[in-house]
């Protein structure tokens, strides 16, 4: 049952995550300059250009897998237990995924005096742990559902 409330919430969940790649997470003004850190890099203007200075390819390819999750959960709609158990898995590796990312952040900002302004990809994790929780209501609901109606026959 592809068109349950869950499958929607799942969607949900990883077009927040895949999100990630079009709002940066932190904007940093300081002396030296203007930076924008997202979930591929920090990015710098140098002459009146935006130019990639430190890639984050492990965090980018962790990004895309974390998207993906999600989407397969979708198709496992037959078996609802592993479903469930297998999105409360994914809320615990989104949390994981966020202090990564805020690790990673902190690093990459350094020690100058600077004012910075997180931006919308700060809080996309949090709105994809939300739509995952929702959908693991969901998916408990209609398993709730079913073993009534096993009952009655």
């Amino acid at each position: 049952m592809i068109q349950r409330i869950q499958s929607v919430y799942l969607f949900l969940s990883s077009l927040a995550i895949y999100a990630l790649f079009l709002f940066p997470v932190v904007n940093i003004f300081s002396a030296l300059g203007a930076k924008k850190i997202m979930v591929t890099g920090v990015y710098e203007v140098i002459n009146n250009q935006l130019a990639q200075t430190e890639p984050f390819t492990l965090l980018t390819i962790a990004t895309v897998i974390l998207g993906l999750i999600p989407l397969v959960l979708i198709f496992f709609f037959k078996n609802r237990k592993k479903q469930a158990t297998l999105v409360y898995l994914n809320v615990v590796l989104v949390i994981g995924y966020s202090f990564w990312l805020a690790q990673t952040i902190k690093g990459a900002s350094g020690k100058v005096l600077e004012i910075s302004d997180y931006s919308i990809g700060a809080g996309l994790t949090s709105v994809s742990v939300l739509f995952l929780i929702l959908a693991a209501k969901g998916i408990l609901r209609d398993e709730k559902l079913v073993k009534s109606a096993d009952r009655l026959r």
